[in-house]
């Protein structure tokens, strides 16, 4: 078997791994890449193999950055079947629909305000192509095994995020492991990830490669972050994630006005993918927490805008609210609007909810910016910008180790790590080579390796 990594190669997007075994093509995660210009440039460059030379595609999970390059791919010619579980497949029905949408939302925007070096810009795909990607997605069940080619395949639990599984597949007498994200042992929402099985080799993201997660109670830390908020007579936006995230983030709110350690002020859920992932997340309560009465009491504090026009009316709601709106980043989506509105304020607060890539207007934010350039404009950041420790859905570079530690991994076992910042991937090799047997090694970006 050969791998070759097409993406999150020092950076924390673009996943893609093409395995190559005999006549036999699988591509492991199929995402687009978002932060710095020259990053997201690759999402247009074609890649090194033919769409529709593929046998399938398999998802670890639906984040943007595993799923988002699917409908290029449709539009590319691949027609095979595309591997998830039952609950990824749902979410990234809605997840790729929402992304054909925004990126033809966004174009519209930039061709009617003559914004960009082009004409007419184009968006990367539009919602019918992401429509018709979704048809190929085909749902599993962890720990089922099914074939492609004489590939034998099956998902394993990993936490973070509804659905979410570490890729594993035999082959030529070999077993190679694609963690994907790697959940939180002690998470709030999601369960811990189950320790692998024994691998030759596996891939490993290293997002939190040189962090380790604070101490810091989030419920105390966003109680304060609202109430002061509220002081001030402002309003509390928030980027944020709409699978996961949100639906902690709310449940956290409803709970925090229930136990009146909050003002109970209006929260709007102003993202129609949110809305509909909180329902996903009823419907498959048995893979994370909360039970089916926390699941609905979270919508229910909450008034859900789904049309442009509702959205655009929360402009003129008065008094103290908060408003939650993707993207997770500030990359695209409502948010925007929102906090172009919203930043030449004091009074106001932008709360980021989770790790923001470099080059996003979430990481300059975060390190201070004075303005930042939305929609082809600046604007002052007058507002207070907050971070919330704590929701993070994926294992810092410790918690990792240790789950590596519970595996079935050998001293024989070889690390790739993906998914990482350079400084976060370098730390994370040394501190696993410090605390276990195993090689440990930093892929780079295509770059092909034999297991």
């Amino acid at each position: 078997m050969k791998i070759q990594f097409l993406g999150a190669t020092q950076t924390v997007t673009g996943s893609k791994y093409l395995l190559t075994s005999g006549d036999t093509k699988i591509l492991i995660d199929c995402g687009l890449y978002q932060g710095y210009k020259w990053l997201r440039q690759r999402n247009r460059e074609p890649l090194p193999f033919k769409a529709s030379s593929l046998d399938a595609v398999i998802l670890t999970h639906a984040h943007i950055d595993h799923t988002g390059y699917l409908p290029v791919l449709y539009k590319e010619g691949f027609r095979g079947p595309v591997y998830c579980h039952h609950a990824t497949k749902a979410l990234s029905e809605i997840l790729l629909r929402d992304a054909g949408h925004l990126q033809e939302e966004d174009a519209k925007f930039y061709e009617r305000h003559k914004i960009g070096k082009h004409e007419k810009p184009e968006p990367l795909y539009d919602i019918d192509t992401a429509v018709a990607s979704c048809r190929l997605l085909k749902g599993v069940s962890f720990d089922h095994p099914f074939k492609v080619g004489d590939l034998t395949i099956h998902l394993h639990p990993v936490g973070h995020l509804l659905g979410a599984g570490s890729t594993i597949i035999a082959g030529e007498g070999k077993t190679v492991g694609f963690s994907g994200d790697v959940g939180r042992p002690n998470d709030l929402f999601m369960f811990p990830p189950a320790p692998l099985p024994a691998l030759d080799l596996l891939v490993l993201e290293s997002t939190y490669g040189n962090r380790q997660h604070t101490s810091n109670d989030p419920w105390q830390q966003l109680e304060t972050i609202v109430n002061e908020t509220a002081r001030r007579g402002g309003v509390l936006a928030v980027p944020s994630f709409a699978v996961g995230r949100t639906q902690i983030l709310l449940h956290m709110l409803t709970r925090l006005m229930d136990e009146q350690r909050i003002k109970r002020v209006p929260i709007f859920l102003d993202s129609p993918m949110a809305i509909d992932a909180s329902e996903i997340y009823c419907e498959y309560n048995e893979l994370h927490r909360l039970s089916a009465e926390e699941c609905r009491s979270l919508c229910q504090a909450t008034t859900f805008t789904r049309t442009v026009d509702q959205s655009k009316q929360l402009s003129e709601e008065d008094g103290s609210h908060i408003i939650i709106a993707g993207s997770g980043m500030a990359t695209g989506g409502r948010i925007l609007h929102h906090m172009k509105r919203l930043l030449p304020f004091p009074k106001n607060t932008i709360m980021f909810t989770g790790f923001q890539a470099g080059g996003t207007r979430g990481a300059n934010m975060l390190e201070g910016a004075e303005a930042i350039k939305i929609h082809g404009a600046y604007v002052p950041c007058a507002a207070h910008v907050e971070l919330l420790d704590g929701l993070s859905g994926h294992a810092d570079y410790a918690e990792i180790t240790e789950w590596l530690k519970a595996s079935a991994l050998t001293p024989q076992t070889r690390i790739y790590l993906v998914h990482g910042e350079p400084d976060a991937a370098d730390h994370q090799r040394k501190y696993i080579e410090e605390q276990t047997p195993m090689t440990v090694k930093v892929a780079e970006y295509m770059q092909t390796i034999t297991v």
